[in-house]
């Protein structure tokens, strides 16, 4: 919950600044001195550029949480038994050896957005984070073509 906080403080915040470019590019259009102009328009541009992603990061997290909660009640969610390093993350050399697990249940199973979610949750714990959200954004695509039930 305090992660799902500050991703919304951070997101008014972001909103916040990109107002106020935004406010301040009409100001440098409005002298009508081509330089200003010029500036005004990439003032523009980068707030737009800012809110879609903004809009994509805040999409993709509120997803993966829906993903978590649909596998978290029907059991289907990792056990996460890993042995820890003090500050929380699993050691890599656990993480690798129990990614296999994952990485073959996508390869017996590629449509599955279950079984990528969970390659991404292992690709995650082995510290590969790219790898991860890339899975996890797999996973997200695979849900969105099933059937949703009315």
């Amino acid at each position: 919950m305090k992660r799902r906080i500050a991703a919304l403080v951070m997101a008014v915040i972001l909103v916040v600044y990109l107002v106020l470019v935004f406010q301040h590019a009409l100001l440098f259009i409005g002298t009508g001195v081509p330089a200003g102009v010029g500036i005004g328009l990439a003032l523009i541009i980068l707030p737009v550029i800012g809110a879609w992603a903004l809009y994509r990061e805040l999409l993709f997290g509120f997803t993966t949480q829906k993903l978590v909660g649909i596998l978290r009640d029907n059991g289907e969610l990792p056990v996460d038994d890993l042995p820890k390093r003090p500050s929380g993350r699993p050691f890599r050399d656990a993480a690798d050896a129990d990614f296999e697990t994952y990485r073959d249940e996508v390869d017996a199973s590629p449509e599955s957005w279950k079984a990528w979610f969970r390659l991404g949750l292992a690709y995650d714990a082995s510290g590969d984070r790219k790898r991860a959200r890339k899975a996890l954004r797999q996973a997200i695509a695979f849900y969105h073509r099933q059937p949703q039930p009315a």
